[in-house]
């Protein structure tokens, strides 16, 4: 067991003389996480607010209807913004003139606060 201790304590030393340190008394000590930034930065990035993807989808096809829904998708839901990505611009003008019960009929479907407002681009 001496031999051990021995042999450890030279160890430490090379380490040290190598390091220019002592080890670390807790190595895990400034270790972070990143389930510590990951809230702020999904905050930050605006991925908190809104529904998922797939529910989205699911909501547009019921509220549009199958036709509309294959030629208007949609993109993005940021700061309760519903952008949709429209195929034509006939489907566009469409979408326009029919807006504001779309936008009823979109914000029934996805609960109070969600959808404030609808926006179309073309391409």
């Amino acid at each position: 067991m001496a031999k051990e201790s021995r042999l450890e304590a030279i160890r430490r030393a090379v380490l040290r003389d190598w390091r220019g340190a002592d080890d670390p008394a807790h190595p895990d000590e400034r270790l972070h996480l990143p389930k510590e930034f990951l809230a702020a930065i999904l905050r930050q990035a605006g991925a908190t607010e809104g529904i998922d993807e797939e529910r989205l989808r699911a909501m547009w096809k019921e509220v549009a209807g199958d036709f509309v829904a294959r030629h208007a998708s949609p993109v993005s839901l940021k700061g309760g913004c519903l952008t949709l990505h429209v195929l034509q611009p006939a489907m566009r003008f469409h979408l326009e003139q029919t807006k504001g019960v779309l936008l009823q009929k979109v914000q029934q479907a996805a609960g109070p606060g969600v959808v404030k407002t609808l926006r179309f681009s073309v391409g």
